[in-house]
């Protein structure tokens, strides 16, 4: 898997990269608030639209949306008055190869994998 997100240009993650990306994603609301950026693709979400997509107080979305920046897994850009919140999906995919590099030793992790595979 290593191999693969380095050809889509995704650098591997370091143990202490994928600890704080997981970390980030380890609460609900951050969860909540990541998942919202996903769906919301390339276009991004402002911090109000979130809000009141997921209900919850801008205080609060504010303090979520900064520990999954510093995770790297959202990006933000200011347009005009606003910021534009948006899921970093290249850090989302090396999180993920990270997670699977030595998922069922470089086979596939799909649940038909052969019955001799013990990760799966």
């Amino acid at each position: 898997m290593k191999a693969l997100t380095q050809n889509l240009n995704f650098p591997p993650l370091d143990e202490g990269a994928a600890v704080k990306a997981l970390a980030a994603l380890a609460q609900a609301q951050r969860l909540r608030a990541f998942r919202a950026l996903v769906v919301a693709g390339p276009e991004g979400l402002t911090p109000g639209a979130m809000a009141d997509q997921l209900g919850v107080a801008p205080s609060a979305l504010s303090f979520h949306l900064k520990e999954l920046s510093h995770s790297g897994l959202v990006s933000s850009e200011a347009r005009g008055r606003n910021l534009i919140y948006r899921a970093n999906f290249g850090q989302m995919n090396a999180l993920l190869g990270y997670l699977s590099e030595h998922c069922c030793e470089g086979t596939s992790c799909e649940a038909t994998a052969p019955a001799g595979c013990a990760a799966c």
